[in-house]
C-alpha cells in the first residue's frame, strides 16, 4: 500500500500543537489595513485554533503531522 501524500499548501498554513489541535494564522492581515481599526488589527495578530469540524478536514490533508 503506498503512502498518502501530504497536501503541501496545507502544510505551510497549519501547524499541530503539542495536544494535537491545529492552529493557523488569521486572514485579512496582509493589506488594506488603513480602514481597519487598531483593535481589529491587534486581535488578528494572534494564531487561532481550528474548530473540530474544520480540524477533521485538515487532518485528511496532513496525514503524518
Amino acid at each position: 500500500m503506498p503512502k498518502i501524500r501530504t497536501n503541501r499548501g496545507a502544510a505551510k498554513r497549519f501547524k499541530r500543537t503539542a495536544s494535537g489541535k491545529i492552529k493557523h494564522r488569521q486572514s485579512f492581515t496582509s493589506h488594506i489595513l488603513t480602514k481597519k481599526s487598531p483593535k481589529r488589527k491587534r486581535h488578528l495578530r494572534k494564531n487561532i485554533v481550528l474548530q473540530l469540524p474544520d480540524q477533521k478536514l485538515v487532518d485528511k490533508l496532513l496525514p503524518y503531522s
